[in-house]
């Protein structure tokens, strides 16, 4: 009888098949989930968080795991999505409210909304290098506020189920190796940080050992089937590439992130026939690039009584040039609009009505950033340097 040669290696390099993702998720949700009387969902709209929410209700559903008392989805709304991911959202909310479970859309308040934020405001779009604002005042601020009304009225802790994996991010991986190996907790059973009892939630990440090919599997072909779900996630492969969305492996970000060299995501989407009207979209990036230069901006002029070290540090954006965007981002939205609707497509509200009149109420109000008074001169004025001691040299050819 012929017998099998066991590999040596075999424990380590195997790679783990679909079903066994599935039982390790359940393990640990079953291991930790019983702690707690309330779960959290963070969902983004992207493939990671919408795999995690999709395989999470089914496996309540199913019996695999005990529901608690009462689980949240709290979707963040960005309101920079891609379409497809925005459009496939909304199709798995009523998919899941049909199942028993609404979903509580988290958002930034007016003020601190994208680009109410730039062009009611005037801040500046952010850049990598020294002014990143955006993560955290249109995802993480709104979210954790709306976690910290919930603990409030819950009176204890959630367990918050987010759908960090390993893989995603360099950076991102190395916190949860470190996470992971504390106390020798093992990565394939889901990521469990246990914080200090006053604080708002213990985080878990139940899909934390899934491969890429496996989120897409669940995604494209066992979610949308009846017997997982019936939810509409095989639309989210259009955002990160369509049918080659596994093989690019690529991620998504806001529409226009000024944050990117390239549009990849956009780009991928726009390879797509039924997508390509969404092609004005391609003219936001420019129109950030051209809000950050200086002539579209104030400055100090050095020679104001403060303490700062950057005398003559750039400000925000000029009112003009506030102006300029906001039509041209009109434009965009107006054009795809106008395509959308002959064709039958979801269309797209990058300002909506609402948003328009705060923005113009700013205006109105003269509104600018805090120590700023809309009366310094722009960035490309020719001035004296005015050194961080106070010192001043004046400018070599006069003004």
């Amino acid at each position: 009888m012929k017998t099998s040669q066991s590999n040596l290696f075999e424990g380590i390099s195997r790679r783990l098949q679909m079903t066994e993702s599935f039982e390790l998720s359940w393990q640990s949700l079953n291991a930790y989930g019983p702690r707690y009387n309330y779960w959290c969902v963070a969902w983004s709209g992207g493939k990671d968080s919408t795999t995690l929410v999709t395989f999470i209700i089914w496996s309540i559903m199913s019996g695999k795991i005990k529901a608690p008392k009462k689980i949240f989805i709290l979707y963040a709304d960005t309101r920079l999505e891609l379409t497809p991911l925005f459009y496939a959202a909304q199709k798995i909310m009523e998919e899941l409210a049909e199942h028993g479970y609404n979903v509580e859309v988290v958002m930034a308040p007016m003020e601190n909304r994208f680009l109410c934020y730039i062009l009611g405001r005037g801040v500046p779009p952010p850049n990598n290098a020294t002014f990143r604002w955006c993560t955290s005042r249109i995802k993480i601020e709104p979210m954790e506020v709306k976690l910290k009304g919930l603990v409030g009225e819950l009176g204890e802790k959630v367990l918050m189920l987010t759908g960090v994996r390993q893989g995603e991010s360099a950076i991102r991986d190395q916190r949860i190796i470190m996470s992971c190996s504390k106390n020798g907790a093992e990565c394939g059973q889901g990521w469990y940080q246990e914080t200090l009892p006053e604080s708002l939630c213990d985080t878990l990440a139940p899909i934390l050992h899934w491969r890429v090919c496996h989120v897409w599997e669940w995604l494209k072909h066992w979610a949308p089937l009846p017997e997982y779900g019936d939810f509409s996630t095989e639309l989210i492969a259009d955002a990160y590439g369509g049918d080659e969305a596994e093989e690019l492996n690529a991620r998504t970000g806001c529409m226009g992130c000024p944050l990117t060299d390239k549009d990849t995501a956009l780009d991928n989407l726009l390879k797509k026939t039924k997508w390509e009207y969404l092609a004005p979209l391609k003219r936001l990036r420019p129109i950030y690039r051209e809000l950050r230069k200086p002539q579209n901006r104030l400055r100090k002029t050095g020679l104001e009584v403060n303490n700062e070290k950057n005398k003559q540090r750039m400000g925000p954006i000029t009112m003009a040039a506030r102006d300029w965007a906001f039509n041209g981002i009109l434009a965009i939205q107006n054009e795809i609009n106008a395509v959308a609707d002959k064709i039958g497509m979801p269309t797209v509200y990058l300002l909506n009505n609402e948003e328009q009149i705060f923005i113009r109420k700013c205006w109105s109000e003269n509104l600018w950033p805090n120590k700023w008074t809309g009366e310094e001169p722009t960035g490309d004025t020719p001035m004296d340097t005015v050194y961080a001691d106070g010192s001043v040299q004046p400018l070599l050819f006069g003004k």
